[in-house]
């Protein structure tokens, strides 16, 4: 029996990108095991990434730029030789969906894969002066080209439905495999702990009120951890900002004793897909969340986390899991059983393997 052969559309290089590597790379080995070959083209390598996410640097920029025409024109011109092309969230890095519109027009099915609100604006602070370049519009074309849609949560797929009636939903999901409980270091503090990366700052920058209150309830009972941002620091808190690393991720998690996702209720968090609060419960940290979105899906609250909007809700929440061991432990391993029931590899790989069997 042939392959199935698939080129994966992707902006960065496997193992770099958190949407990508959630998405669609952990489920590599099991499409692979399954008769389906797996290509992921990408565009950004190591080097520029350096270059596209700083401020200023144009000329590399623009170098990274004709580069990455250069290479997606290549792309369609061995559309052919593939069965299905998945495009996550979009194939260049500007407004232009010109090269969606040729890969539709190959023999290769077309799947088109979303964990946000894409369609919206999302101001990078590096490439402010660059926004001109961008199209969130664009996510509309791209939908109605395709064959298939993957969103990540019902808030997306009720957006893609308006443009193709081909829309499946496919949760973020956790390795449970790699992401596992391990026995908890023995801390003289209560580490509290936000993951994310300097996009997404500022969301957990909207919970520093509560974190000072609870500072200054329990004194050095309580330290706090922010993974993602190596240039955040927060005198206050005490908080040095530590660098995200694949290969120490899970052992960088595990740290934690509580795990925090802030989010405001806005447009384009609702189409968020809950990542880093998967990413503690699967690893039985305790978590408290914003309830915007499908994070109102994923915490039954009391039962598997926490669910905080106000400030003072926020500091009973966290108090309630400082003071007491027996409930961490409680609402973490209900929160891996969670994980693992719903929004792990395990419960979705035959979801994906289906995708390429149409």
């Amino acid at each position: 029996m042939n392959k199935v052969r698939v080129l994966f559309i992707g902006m960065h290089r496997f193992d770099r990108s958190p949407s990508q590597r959630y998405r669609f790379e952990q489920y590599f080995s099991f499409l692979e095991t399954n008769n389906v070959y797996c290509e992921l083209s990408y565009l950004i390598s190591e080097k520029e990434d350096k270059i596209l996410y700083s401020p200023g640097k144009y000329v590399g920029k623009l170098r990274i730029f004709i580069k990455s025409w250069l290479h997606r024109l290549k792309d369609v011109k061995r559309a052919n030789s593939f069965d299905y092309i998945f495009i996550q969230r979009e194939a260049f890095m500007t407004g232009t969906t010109y090269f969606e519109k040729k890969l539709a027009k190959s023999s290769a099915k077309l799947i088109f894969d979303f964990d946000d609100s894409i369609w919206l604006e999302d101001k990078n602070e590096a490439n402010g002066k660059l926004a001109f370049l961008k199209n969130p519009a664009k996510t509309a074309t791209i939908i109605a080209l395709c064959n298939t849609i993957v969103a990540g949560n019902n808030y997306l797929a009720n957006y893609a439905k308006q443009y193709n009636k081909n829309v499946v939903i496919i949760p973020t999901t956790i390795d449970t495999e790699w992401y596992k409980p391990g026995s908890k270091k023995q801390h003289e503090q209560v580490v509290i702990g936000w993951s994310g990366s300097f996009t997404t700052i500022k969301h957990f920058k909207s919970a520093i009120a509560a974190l000072a209150e609870i500072k200054n309830k329990y004194g050095n009972k309580v330290s706090f951890k922010v993974i993602g941002d190596e240039n955040y620091r927060n005198t206050e808190l005490e908080i040095i900002g530590n660098k995200w690393q694949s290969n120490t991720e899970v052992e960088d998690l595990q740290d934690i004793d509580i795990g925090i996702m802030p989010l405001p209720d806005i447009e384009w968090t609702r189409g968020k897909c809950g990542l880093k609060g998967l990413q503690y419960m699967g690893l039985a940290i305790p978590t408290v969340m914003s309830p915007v979105g499908v994070n109102t899906e994923i915490i039954e609250h009391g039962i598997n986390g926490f669910m905080a909007s106000t400030q003072e809700e926020w500091v009973s929440c966290l108090s309630q899991l400082v003071e007491s061991q027996e409930l961490r432990e409680k609402l973490g391993k209900a929160g891996r059983k969670t994980v693992e029931d719903i929004y792990s590899v395990k419960a979705n790989k035959e979801a994906y393997l289906k995708l390429f069997s149409n």
